[in-house]
């Protein structure tokens, strides 16, 4: 029934655009009409420098136009074109990608890589890949940054170089090695599995950290670095709780670092999953971040290859039919999408749109 609902949302929704998308319009693309929708939001909002929302750094701008390719708009098109000639004009000598004094490099770099690698089918952009894929393992802390592999905060990636390594940065990183081509058995791709690994709430082999065994759910939380840190906030016993958007960062990225579906993190990532699964909140903190959600959610259960779900009930989800749903429910009558809780940039509509396009990119069946 669900499913039926969805799919009449989208004919509708197909009509209406039929009817007022002028036939000139540039959009190619292989998109749901959910999508398109989102996509026209975006060419009108679109920056006369090719940027979207600039005042926050180029990040923005490389998600949105990454959401754009990942929605079947070309390369060539001109809205894209103008995104890439922006992210082009952050280029920097030492192969990073990013703006003249950011603190955000390793985020802007790696969200840049992944865009440079969507748009990359005719090797255009191979160089400026390869340098900035170096330029991001230069960022990663390890024994030349004084951290061992004793050290909580080895193999992780924060904002930049001298910022606390966290999972949402290391979970970027880790998207970015992949895309510039890096194996499972790459070093760095390693390394960075070995702070996602200490980022869960699970006593193991890979995690001896003092907060492992705490809480012991199986989900991720933000970082074990610097005496430690949960978005979802601590437990009487200094737990760090695990929360949603994290979790699937987490298994997403131990899934991109080659560890295989019957490991027990993976396993255990998943247990807390059908515990908590939900599209109504970030579970563990409500509606913050509720659209960077979205898109790891969908990611992570499309690297699983499965189809459904159980929950903790028993019951069968068709992930990618209710995700679809729910985002058709939430989007704007201009196309976009906008989160009513502003918590990390989410009150900007060109961010939540990016967000919820790469979320429906993943919801298309491989």
């Amino acid at each position: 029934m669900v499913f039926c609902q969805a799919r009449r949302r989208w004919l509708t929704l197909f009509v209406v655009l039929a009817l007022v998308v002028p036939l000139t319009c540039p959009i190619v693309t292989a998109a749901s009409p959910l999508a398109a929708k989102g996509i026209g939001f975006l060419r009108q909002s679109q920056a006369g420098d090719g940027s979207w929302s600039s005042h926050a750094g180029p990040g923005i701008t490389a998600l949105v136009t990454t959401a754009l390719l990942r929605s079947g708009v070309v390369a060539d098109d001109p809205t894209v074109a103008r995104g890439m000639k922006y992210l082009q004009s952050h280029v920097q000598e030492d192969g990073g990608i990013y703006a003249q004094g950011s603190h955000y490099r390793n985020y802007e770099t790696s969200l840049a890589v992944m865009c440079l690698a969507e748009a990359n089918a005719d090797g255009k952009y191979d160089l400026q890949i390869k340098q900035a894929d170096a330029f991001l393992k230069g960022l990663q802390w390890n024994e030349e940054e004084g951290h061992d592999i004793e050290s909580p905060s080895h193999g992780g990636a924060g904002y930049g170089k001298h910022s606390r390594p966290d999972l949402s940065n290391t979970s970027h990183l880790i998207d970015a090695l992949v895309a510039a081509g890096n194996g499972p058995d790459d070093p760095a791709l390693q390394q960075a599995l070995r702070f996602v690994s200490r980022t869960q709430n699970l006593e193991s082999q890979h995690n001896a950290m003092v907060f492992a065994a705490k809480i012991g759910d199986g989900g991720f939380y933000y970082t074990p670095a610097a005496g430690g840190s949960s978005q979802a906030g601590t437990t009487a016993n200094g737990g760090l709780r695990s929360y949603g958007s994290m979790t699937y960062a987490g298994l997403k990225s131990m899934l991109y670092a080659g560890v295989d579906a019957d490991d027990p993190r993976v396993k255990a990532a998943k247990g807390w999953i059908q515990k908590h699964f939900t599209l109504e909140q970030n579970p563990g903190i409500g509606q913050s971040g509720l659209y960077y959600y979205y898109h790891t959610f969908a990611k992570a259960l499309a690297a699983t290859g499965e189809e459904t779900l159980l929950d903790a009930e028993g019951t069968k989800h068709e992930w990618r039919v209710e995700l679809v749903d729910k985002l058709a429910e939430l989007q704007q009558d201009n196309g976009s999408w906008l989160n009513a809780n502003d918590r990390w940039l989410e009150a900007d509509p060109n961010l939540v749109t990016g967000y919820a396009l790469l979320a429906l990119s993943y919801c298309q069946s491989e």
